[in-house]
């Protein structure tokens, strides 16, 4: 057994302490991870949407589970117009290309399984990366609706 000085100790501490909060500032500064996302006409949550790299710099998110007190591992998206059609909502990729522009997220897109249709979408980060502000519109920022999402560990 290898019998660890105190010096040595204390650095392998200070070691693991430091990657853990390097971990959490990463995260402060990216919406990548574990979101629950909150019904903004009702204020319950509604999914847990996964948000990772797509591999070339951009943002997509997907849904992981339902939340809502009608989703079913089986439910499907049949109100969506494009390739998602009919297809599962677990599973479904609900927000692409998102990519970094200054303190938000933009340039990307998000569907709205409830009526299939795609908005433009701008996304911003609150409350030292807990909260994740999700902007679905047309044509202009002032034109849509707001959900505010909180990350889950």
């Amino acid at each position: 057994m290898i019998q660890l000085t105190r010096p040595l100790r204390a650095m392998a501490l200070a070691g693991a302490l430091l990657a853990c909060t390097a971990h959490a500032f990463a995260q402060a500064d990216s919406p990548a991870g574990m979101w629950q996302t909150i019904d903004d006409s009702t204020g319950k949550p509604k999914a847990l949407v996964q948000i990772a790299d797509d591999g070339d710099g951009a943002l997509s998110g997907k849904v992981v589970k339902g939340l809502g007190a009608n989703d079913t591992p089986d439910r499907r998206c049949t109100a969506c117009t494009d390739e998602r059609k009919d297809q599962l909502i677990k599973g479904m990729t609900i927000i692409k290309a998102m990519k970094k522009d200054g303190d938000h997220w933009d340039g990307g897109n998000i569907l709205d399984p409830e009526n299939g249709k795609v908005y433009k979408c701008k996304m911003t980060l609150e409350d030292g990366g807990q909260k994740l502000v999700v902007r679905g519109y047309i044509g202009v920022s002032l034109l849509g609706r707001s959900q505010t999402w909180v990350r889950q560990q």
